[in-house]
């Protein structure tokens, strides 16, 4: 995260600023595009409710490192904690959101707003408004005719709702997410993956989500990943037990947001299946997703 959202996430988290620092990400700020010759699919990134695009990590530069050109997103007044260029910081407001139907409509606003930007920036202008200098390669480097979401929790509600309201998303996937508003009832014509947990909020239990599912009229998929809970679809799986006990959190309170399932498998979920996805939808390759992968035995697949 940047320095002052991360500082004032801390703050709200109860802990001093810089208490804690993590390393291990093999990004750089600034480095110029990479991959191969002409323009590159494009995904776009949603974290959860009173979360942070800093959150998939795990996922993102996994892909970036693929040849994807990632995108993630901020929904300010929703996220954790969201940095501007000045060194103001904004936060979401005491108790989270309220109002789940005016989350996802805000949501799907950003989205937009963000496919307009990239717009600009593929036919070679700024997509800011600060004008810092573009890493090299940038510039006319999104294919805007290939672009896939994903998102986490609510991030995955985004997906879906983005979907149905702007035809130029491709292909979307949902980890742990719901579904809500008017695509639940009219579904939708393009890919679309599933990701759940045997857990809370998944699909033995979400009929909203169910009613989505069955109303998906292209290639569709649901993974069930056993032992996970609804933290382990991104950093937090790995990051939760290195600070829990700085949060005084116990045991059970750590099982029930990332489940038994060993950090570095979930982890491994996280790089190979969201890529299999976007692989197989925006560049017609890949055959992880044909079927049940010896591979990752905690993956269950329904049709």
């Amino acid at each position: 995260m940047p320095p002052e959202a991360a500082d004032r996430y801390l703050s709200l988290l109860g802990l001093p600023p810089g208490r804690v620092r993590l390393g291990g990400t093999h990004g750089h700020e600034g480095a110029p595009v990479g991959g191969p010759p002409g323009p590159l699919p494009v995904v776009l990134y949603s974290p959860g409710s009173d979360a942070s695009r800093s959150f998939g990590t795990g996922i993102v530069e996994d892909l970036a490192g693929h040849g994807f050109l990632v995108v993630t997103v901020d929904h300010t007044y929703d996220a954790a904690a969201v940095a501007f260029p000045g060194g103001r910081v904004e936060t979401d407001p005491p108790g989270g959101i309220s109002d789940y139907a005016k989350a996802l409509e805000v949501r799907t606003a950003d989205i937009r707003f963000v496919l307009d930007r990239l717009a600009v920036l593929r036919s070679g202008g700024h997509p800011g408004v600060c004008r810092t200098p573009l890493p090299a390669g940038l510039s006319g480097a999104p294919d805007l005719r290939r672009v896939g979401m994903l998102g986490h929790s609510l991030g995955g509600a985004t997906t879906a709702a983005t979907m149905f309201a702007d035809g130029r998303i491709t292909a979307g996937a949902s980890l742990d997410g719901g579904a809500a508003g008017p695509v639940v009832d009219a579904g939708l014509d393009r890919p679309f993956l599933v990701v759940d947990t045997p857990g809370k909020g998944g699909m033995e239990s979400n009929p909203a989500l169910r009613a989505f599912w069955s109303r998906l009229r292209d290639w569709r998929l649901h993974l069930t990943v056993r032992g996970a809970a609804h933290q382990s679809f991104g950093d937090d799986v790995l990051i939760l037990p290195l600070i829990a006990p700085l949060l005084g959190m116990s045991a059970p309170d750590l099982e029930y947001e990332v489940g038994t399932i060993p950090g570095h498998r979930a982890q491994a979920f996280q790089r190979a299946y969201p890529r299999a996805f976007f692989d197989l939808h925006l560049r017609g390759r890949g055959r992880l997703l044909d079927g049940p992968s010896p591979g990752f035995p905690e993956v269950e697949y329904a049709r």
